[in-house]
């Protein structure tokens, strides 16, 4: 009989539970949709608790001619997830003679992420995901949260940036903007972030995906 006062142990295993605000980790991407591209923007910043580590990170992947996957959160697991996701992507298009639509890429990688959640190894990965749809010559993009959880959007954001530029997104953004009006509101939006935001998150790495490919621009 358990006797009153006295805590019961055990040696179960128990799940690691996560906060949100503790996976941002003062990083930062962007997504935005236009008329016929999407724009990725990632912070360049690789910090460890007060001290910036690296000034020159790249924080996207390049999975396919036509897909690119931004990536934020725990260090260790958003370098090991990422590069899972590339080569495993780039190793089916290599074994099909065909690439991975936005969608199909998007599906197979919140698959991954939601399967390791229910293992004992979760990762602590949050996602842009998308590209533009040879299929359907459409852009489509993708936000993925470190619970699997997935969506179609027109722009989205990741980490503490979310927090200050979603409504400047929401009040300029336009599905038929050109590429100059998108990196227009890009620019808003970092500018807004580093006006309001008390850290220097430095510079941004931006890529534009579109019917040509994929490719990096300077703001």
């Amino acid at each position: 009989m358990r006797s009153r006062g006295v805590k019961s142990t055990s040696s179960a295993y128990q799940p690691t539970t996560y906060n949100y605000l503790s996976i941002t980790a003062m990083e930062c991407s962007f997504g935005i949709t236009g008329k016929d591209y999407v724009i990725f923007a990632s912070d360049s910043s690789a910090n460890r608790s007060i001290v910036r580590m690296k000034a020159n990170a790249d924080k996207q992947k390049v999975v396919s001619k036509h897909v690119v996957m931004a990536y934020s959160g725990e260090p260790g697991d958003t370098v090991q997830f990422a590069e899972y996701v590339e080569r495993n992507l780039r190793l089916y298009g290599i074994r099909n003679h065909v690439d991975l639509l936005p969608h199909e890429a998007a599906s197979w990688t919140r698959n991954q992420l939601a399967s390791s959640l229910r293992s004992r190894n979760a990762y602590s990965v949050n996602l842009l995901l998308g590209g533009f749809d040879t299929a359907h010559e459409v852009p489509l993009l993708y936000w993925i949260d470190y619970l699997g959880t997935m969506a179609q959007v027109p722009y989205a954001a990741h980490g503490y940036g979310a927090y200050f530029c979603l409504s400047t997104m929401d009040r300029f953004h336009s599905p038929d903007m050109d590429l100059q009006q998108g990196l227009g509101l890009l620019k808003r939006c970092i500018d807004e972030l580093s006006t309001r935001f008390i850290v220097n998150l430095g510079t941004f790495k931006v890529r534009v995906a579109d019917k040509d490919g994929v490719r990096e621009v300077t703001l």
